[in-house]
């Protein structure tokens, strides 16, 4: 499903009962809503509704020309959330989905139940030019994202992934080659300049934070501090996983979701 946006569209998709409390999903960068195919059965099955959004330039949403922010990015969250008319969701989002979930809860407070950081960061890595500088040099050059697949799933999953499950190592794969370099990029920026560190103590919403144990691109660390500055904050780690344990680790991730939904509801 599409809604306009001024000059652009955002595509989403909705699914389970009219009455269920909602949780809005959001994706890592070079993936999209797909990523959570894992989690909406066990969702559904327990009442809830699922809403996952493509970020812009992603999935089926359409890119947005210049760098992006969080800010802004998680304003799309909350003109979704109008759109539909919800007064308030639960979150979920993982990696910059969990990025944005934390200006999402500083910048929308009142619009979330609940936040779950999954495989993130506080703040942009003090190298973060250094790191990001060749990936996106490559997309510039390629005019796709494709050349970076590869690697990008060496960095979320574990060895043991592809040959246990090799056709959703192949969705993945498409996916991020799929991505639109304006979405990439823009993205890639929002994620080089931000800090939340100094506001994460504002943050009035009860928040769970998991990660991966071989988590390298966002690692544990990272995870355990955006917990302990939250007030209140939990942090969960998930072994044998790497940057994606949603979809490495599932059935852990998911009753560490559903409990933790419970507990909220």
């Amino acid at each position: 499903m599409l809604i306009n946006l001024k000059d652009r569209k955002l595509c989403y998709d909705l699914m389970g009962p009219d009455d269920g409390p909602v949780v809005c999903f959001a994706h890592s960068l070079s993936s999209d809503g797909g990523m959570w195919a894992e989690q909406v059965p066990a969702l559904l099955s327990a009442g809830y509704r699922a809403l996952r959004l493509d970020m812009r330039g992603h999935g089926g949403s359409d890119p947005v020309d210049g760098d992006y922010t969080m800010a802004g990015l998680a304003d799309d969250v909350a003109a979704l959330l109008d759109f539909h008319g919800f007064e308030k969701v639960h979150f979920i989002g993982l990696s910059i989905g969990g990025m944005i979930g934390q200006a999402v809860a500083l910048n929308h407070g009142h619009r979330v139940r609940s936040v779950m950081l999954c495989d993130t960061a506080p703040q942009s890595p003090p190298n973060a030019k250094e790191a990001w500088g060749p990936r996106v040099e490559t997309v510039r050059k390629a005019g796709s994202v494709a050349p970076l697949a590869d690697a990008t799933m060496e960095r979320w999953f574990t060895d043991a992934f592809k040959p246990r499950m090799p056709t959703r190592w192949k969705e993945i794969h498409s996916t991020i080659a799929g991505t639109t370099p304006d979405g990439y990029l823009g993205c890639a920026a929002a994620i080089m300049d931000f800090d939340f560190v100094p506001r994460l103590p504002e943050v009035s919403v009860p928040a769970l934070v998991i990660c991966g144990d071989d988590d390298q691109g966002t690692p544990p660390a990272g995870n355990r501090q955006i917990a302990e500055l939250v007030p209140g904050g939990r942090y969960e780690e998930i072994a044998n996983a790497r940057h994606f344990p949603n979809v490495e680790q599932p059935e852990i991730f998911n009753r560490l979701m559903l409990s933790w939904l419970d507990a909220q509801r």
